[in-house]
């Protein structure tokens, strides 16, 4: 430290200058730099994880987000009601839907193939919707915390669409066209696929790999209330 430097000022240069932040109220907001494409893929655990957690961040600057899930059936041992669902159910500014089912796309799990491919040409479908609405909205604007989705929303998760592409139950085209719906003032975040979806290399902002180095799993550990759902 510079002779001339006290201690105190050089807080100035932390967030917060050194001061510990304290919660205030969610009151509706319009972020400033919004409008990236991510894409969180990988065979490691955590990409939901990553992305709800971005979205209760986004939630708690005021900033309407939405979670639309494909794919989310899980397997025997996960139970239909989830810890995310509570959550995001008591906080503010958050929403989700699951078009998915019980069963996993080509698990021979006993789940109908016919009908996952349903499932994701519904969320698809359902996800041009919610773009198409975004469009028409002023998401440089507040949006009201309880609204619905089609009201327009500032950030909108599209959990697992990439391992409904994998699974060749969308076509990469669709994802593609996903973005070219997007808003340029939205955030769209696509997650899902352990295949590294190297066809959006060059169409999207950030690509996050997700990578296995250990899991439980491999040991015979079954899905656990609080970490896996």
């Amino acid at each position: 430290m510079d002779d001339d430097q006290s201690p105190d000022s050089t807080l100035e240069d932390t967030p917060g200058k050194g001061r510990s932040p304290e919660p205030k109220r969610i009151e509706p907001a319009a972020p400033e730099e919004f409008g990236l494409v991510q894409v969180w893929w990988g065979d490691g655990k955590g990409k939901t994880t990553a992305t709800l957690g971005m979205g209760m961040r986004a939630a708690g600057h005021g900033y309407r987000v939405h979670v639309l899930q494909f794919m989310k059936g899980g397997a025997s041992s996960v139970e239909a009601v989830r810890g995310e669902y509570n959550a995001i159910d008591a906080l503010p500014g958050i929403s989700y839907e699951n078009l998915g089912h019980y069963g996993w796309h080509g698990m021979a799990d006993g789940s109908d193939e016919a009908d996952h491919e349903r499932q994701a040409q519904a969320g698809l479908e359902r996800a041009q919707e919610l773009l198409a609405a975004a469009e028409q909205a002023a998401l440089d604007e507040p949006i009201d915390l309880d609204a619905p989705p089609e009201d327009g929303v500032h950030m909108l998760v599209l959990d697992e669409v990439l391992y409904a592409a994998d699974r060749g139950l969308l076509d990469e085209e669709d994802v593609l066209e996903l973005i070219d719906a997007k808003p340029d003032d939205l955030e769209l975040v696509f997650s899902g696929s352990h295949e590294k979806p190297t066809y959006l290399e060059d169409r999207v902002d950030l690509i996050t790999n997700v990578r296995k180095e250990k899991h439980p799993i491999e040991d015979g550990q079954r899905a656990r209330r609080g970490t896996e759902y």
